[in-house]
C-alpha cells in the first residue's frame, strides 16, 4: 500500500509538471509582440528538453507501476487485472410486514402464529427479509464455447432461519458458516449439442411453484403450507441441465440430501430429475421426480414426484398450480407405530392473479395438503401442535392486493383462511384463523 501511495504521488505530480510546462509553453506563445526571435529559440529549446527529462520520467514510473502490478503490462488492450469484477451485479430487496392472527396465539409459545410464514409474531411490525445478491451474468447456452458464471445470495432477518442453508434438519446454524447463504453456486456452459449448463454449490429447491423470497417475489405475501411441507431447502449438489430444443429441456441433480443442507449426515444421495415443457409460449410444464435417503428425525427414505405449470392466459390473467406426492419410509423400528412403513403426504395448490392496471393486481392462491399419518405436517420448526404420528389437512385460501406504485415498491394488504382438521386447532381448541395485515418490499 506504501509502494503504491508513493507511485501515486509520483505519476500525480509529474502530471501536475506536465500542465505547468505546457501551459508555460502556451503562455510564451500567447503575445509574439513581446518576446524576441531570440527569446522564443531559447525558450523553445529549453521545453524541449524539458519534456524529453519529464517523458524519461514518466516512462521510469510507467515501468516501475508494471513491475508492481499497478498496471498492465504489454498491449495496451490487455484485460484490466479487475476484469472478474467489471460485470458484477448487486440487487436484492428488503421486506417488512404487520399482520394479525384471530385466533390469538398466546404468550405461552411467544404469540407464534404456527405453521404460518412470514410474519409469524402475531401482532408485531417484522423486518421479515433483507436479501443481496452478488452475480456475474448467466452463461448463455451455446454449443461453440466454453462460458463461466457464478450467483451468490444472502438473506438476513426474521426469516432468514427458515429459508437459508443453515436451517438444517429444523436447526438454526446446524452447518456452521452458512446460517445467512440463501444460495451460491458456479455456473458453467460446456459446449456441447445446444450447450451443457453445469451447476455446482448450494442450489435451492426445484419442487416449489412459489419463490421462498416471498412477497417479493411472489404474488401473495405469505407463503403457502406447499412451499414448506411438500418441498425442500438448499442443498449442496450438482446440476445439469440441457434444452433439447425451445419447447424441451431437462435436468438432474445429485445433492447430499432433500433436508440435509450443505452438510449430509450420510454417505448416501438424493437425486432429482425435471422434465421441463414449453409446448406454446404462454405455456409451461415441469414433471419432476425424487428419492433419496435422508436419515432425518422423521423419515429414513424420501421419494416423490410433483408437476408444477403456469399459464398465461392473457396479458392481464395468469394461473399456475403444483400438485405434490411425497411418500416417507420409516423402518420397523421407528415410533410411534403409526408411522412406521410407508406415508403418503399429497398436496394441490392454485394461484390466480388478474392486473387492472400496472399499479393494481389481485392475487389468489387456494391450497390444500393432506398428512394422514402427521410424518410430515406435524410439530417441527413451525411450531404446529399435532405431535409426530397425528395427522391433519390443512385447506387455506389467501387473497392479496399488490400495489406498486413505482417499480421499485410493492405494498401487499393480504387477508387469509386457515383451517385445520386437528382438533386442538392452531391454538388449544381454535381449528379456524383468520390472518390479515400488510407487507412492503423495496426492491434494488
Amino acid at each position: 500500500m506504501k509502494k503504491q501511495s508513493k507511485i501515486g504521488k509520483r505519476l500525480k505530480t509529474a502530471g501536475v509538471y506536465m500542465s505547468v510546462v505546457v501551459g508555460g509553453g502556451v503562455a510564451l506563445h500567447a503575445d509574439p509582440a513581446t518576446n524576441s526571435a531570440a527569446g522564443d529559440a531559447a525558450a523553445i529549446q529549453k521545453l524541449s528538453q524539458e519534456n524529453q527529462d519529464l517523458k524519461s520520467r514518466l516512462d521510469a514510473l510507467e515501468a516501475v507501476a508494471q513491475k508492481e502490478g499497478l498496471m498492465p503490462s504489454g498491449s495496451t488492450n490487455a484485460d484490466p487485472p479487475v476484469a472478474a469484477m467489471t460485470d458484477i451485479t448487486l440487487s436484492g430487496f428488503v421486506t417488512s410486514s404487520y399482520f394479525h392472527d384471530t385466533s390469538e396465539p398466546p404468550a405461552s409459545n411467544g404469540h407464534i402464529s404456527p405453521g404460518y410464514l412470514w410474519n409469524r409474531v402475531n401482532d408485531n411490525f417484522s423486518l421479515n427479509k433483507v436479501k443481496i445478491t452478488l452475480a456475474s451474468p448467466p452463461v448463455e447456452a451455446s454449443g461453440e464455447k466454453f462460458d463461466v458464471a457464478y450467483r451468490v445470495s444472502l438473506i438476513f432477518g426474521q426469516d432468514a432461519p427458515i429459508v437459508n442453508s443453515g436451517f438444517n434438519g429444523g436447526t438454526r446454524g446446524a452447518a456452521t458458516g452458512f446460517n445467512d447463504v440463501r444460495e451460491a453456486y458456479i455456473e458453467m456452459n460446456v459446449p456441447v449439442g445446444t450447450g451443457l449448463n453445469v451447476r455446482a454449490g448450494e442450489l435451492i429447491s426445484l419442487l416449489n411453484y412459489e419463490s421462498g423470497d416471498g412477497g417479493a417475489a411472489n404474488q401473495n405475501f405469505s407463503q403457502g403450507f406447499q412451499w414448506f411441507f411438500t418441498g425442500n431447502g438448499p442443498a449442496d449438489g450438482v446440476q445439469l441441465g440441457y434444452d433439447v430444443n425451445s419447447m424441451v429441456g431437462v435436468k438432474v441433480r445429485v445433492s447430499n440430501g432433500l433436508y440435509a443442507g450443505p452438510i449430509d449426515n450420510n454417505s448416501s444421495k438424493s437425486f432429482m430429475g425435471a422434465i421441463d415443457l414449453k409446448p406454446y409460449k404462454d405455456l409451461w410444464v415441469n414433471l419432476l421426480g425424487f428419492g433419496g435417503r435422508e436419515d432425518v428425525a422423521f423419515a429414513q427414505d424420501v421419494y416423490g414426484g410433483e408437476i408444477l405449470a403456469g399459464w398465461k392466459a392473457t396479458s392481464q390473467l395468469n394461473f399456475g398450480t403444483e400438485l405434490d406426492y411425497f411418500d416417507f419410509y420409516n423402518p420397523h423400528t421407528a415410533a410411534p407405530a403409526d408411522i412406521r412403513g410407508n406415508s403418503s403426504v399429497y398436496s394441490g395448490g392454485l394461484w390466480t392473479d388478474y392486473a387492472f392496471t400496472k399499479e393494481y393486481d389481485l392475487a389468489l392462491r387456494a391450497e390444500y395438503l393432506s398428512d394422514k399419518n402427521g410424518v410430515d405436517a406435524s410439530g417441527g420448526a413451525l411450531g404446529l401442535l399435532n405431535p409426530f404420528g397425528t395427522g391433519q389437512d390443512i385447506t387455506s385460501v389467501a387473497l392479496t392486493l399488490n400495489y406498486t406504485p413505482i417499480s421499485r415498491i410493492k405494498i401487499q394488504p393480504e387477508i387469509r383462511y386457515d383451517h385445520t382438521s386437528f382438533p386442538g386447532g392452531w391454538v388449544p381448541g381454535k381449528r379456524d384463523r383468520v390472518i390479515f395485515g400488510a407487507g412492503a418490499s423495496y426492491l434494488f
